[in-house]
């Protein structure tokens, strides 16, 4: 008789740990990186047009960098493609600071691009956190990852004028030296992934599902084999890990998402909660900065944005207990409501800093939803053979999505302000809603188990 995911909760209590660690670490420096983005690139370019190409840039690197490291995973394991994300974001964030000392713009992006994939890693930890979960436990472990990023962003953007002052007397600008410390902290993350992620949560719950699925077939044609080895034994290199040898191709993982009505929900779900998120989000600073200069921005922006990331992290345990027990169509259709929430109230604000505080935590809020249970959905609804390299593509489409986002959001405040970025944000959800109600979308739902419609 093979294991269950049941006989390694051990195991997956402490991949989670590790995992949590990590995301604590690396969420310092994703956080002072983001919420000053659009600032530095503002005073780089001179023009606010131009600003929310940093956002972009880094969004987009997320996105890109998803692809190869997903590929690495499906055959060496999460801990190597984690990894590598990281140490390519620290080359990002000494990239950002090179581009201040030397007032190089393309430079500025291309720092910001690298520093992408420190997203990437940290989007990438949500689904390691899943891969060994039980599925009526899956949308609270895998928010609990999601939820550790709280400590690390919530000082991130604090700590982003303090820290530049730190540096100031040896010649780094006010706005360039939280870098220096944004790429300490990707190192970190890296090294105690690479150190303390072992088993490889992807390639034990491979080799789980592969060996229950051969037991499956066994029983069924009436040969049951003996297995030849202890089960419970864990492998000592990657090969004997998980005999992932095959890598899927692209279009094989694209048919696997679009033939299940219930990845193609959870996919958009993510990327769509994202885009509304980073169109509005990235802005901010920038229209805080309409009536507030230097040092005062900085702190404001940090204040702002540290309640905007409270409220994308902080309940995310509240969010994932919620998607287990109500189901993860309800609470993404809960976060699409918090997000038109979140744009009303951004719309009418002003420059009225409580009212856009307001905003920004009911648009944390409305992206947890769609986040936690996006992802839950999506990583439950793939096949195991193309598990790795779907999350890959689906983070692609979500970052993409961001990123394009991002780059307009910039245009728009520009051309016709901040209120009608919010409107058109608002409006960016209701394909999402369109796809969530959809007959073939209920059915598919209704055909899963109870945790899961």
């Amino acid at each position: 008789m093979s294991a269950t995911l049941a006989d390694y909760a051990p195991v997956q209590a402490r991949t989670v740990r590790v995992l949590m660690g990590a995301e604590i670490i690396s969420g310092l420096g994703t956080a002072m990186g983001i919420s000053i983005g659009a600032l530095l690139a503002q005073d780089i370019t001179g023009t606010a047009a131009l600003s929310g190409l940093a956002q972009s840039a880094a969004v987009v690197g997320g996105a890109l960098w998803a692809i190869p490291a997903t590929s690495l995973m499906s055959r060496y394991g999460r801990r190597p493609g984690i990894a590598a994300c990281y140490l390519i974001g620290t080359l990002g964030a000494a990239g950002v600071l090179s581009s201040v000392l030397l007032r190089s713009a393309p430079l500025l992006f291309v720092g910001f691009f690298l520093f992408g994939a420190g997203s990437a890693a940290k989007l990438q930890s949500r689904y390691a956190a899943a891969d060994l979960a039980e599925p009526h436990r899956r949308g609270r472990q895998l928010s609990l990852v999601v939820w550790s990023t709280t400590l690390g962003s919530l000082a991130g953007p604090n700590l982003a004028a303090p820290l530049g002052r730190l540096l100031e007397p040896y010649g780094i600008p006010l706005l360039a030296g939280p870098f220096a410390f944004c790429a300490l902290s990707f190192l970190l993350a890296a090294a105690l992934l690479t150190l303390l992620l072992r088993p490889d949560p992807l390639l034990l719950s491979t080799r789980v599902a592969r060996e229950a699925a051969s037991v499956r077939e066994a029983a069924v044609s009436g040969k049951v084999q003996e297995s030849g080895a202890e089960f419970g034994q864990f492998p000592r290199n990657s090969s004997q890990e998980s005999g992932v040898a095959a890598r899927p191709r692209f279009g094989d993982v694209m048919r696997a998402v679009l033939a299940s009505p219930a990845a193609r929900l959870g996919m958009a779900s993510m990327a769509l909660g994202h885009l509304v998120m980073v169109g509005v989000m990235s802005m901010t600073p920038v229209h805080l900065g309409e009536t507030h200069s230097g040092p005062d921005t900085l702190r404001l922006v940090g204040l702002v944005l540290s309640a905007h990331i409270a409220g994308m992290y902080a309940l995310a345990p509240v969010v994932g207990w919620l998607t287990d027990r109500y189901g993860r169509l309800r609470v993404i259709l809960g976060g699409v409501a918090l997000l038109l929430t979140a744009c009303a109230v951004a719309a009418t604000a002003g420059h009225r800093t409580d009212l856009i505080t307001v905003a920004l935590v009911l648009l944390g809020l409305g992206w947890s939803g769609t986040m936690v249970g996006g992802s839950t959905l999506f990583a439950e609804s793939v096949p195991v053979a193309v598990k790795a390299r779907a999350q890959g593509v689906s983070d692609l489409v979500m970052g993409l999505a961001a990123a394009g986002s991002g780059a307009a959001s910039g245009v728009i405040v520009e051309l016709s302000g901040y209120r009608v970025l919010a409107l058109l944000a608002a409006l960016a959800t209701l394909p999402l809603v369109a796809l969530a109600l959809r007959p073939s979308t209920l059915a598919a739902l209704a055909a899963l188990t109870p945790a899961t419609n």
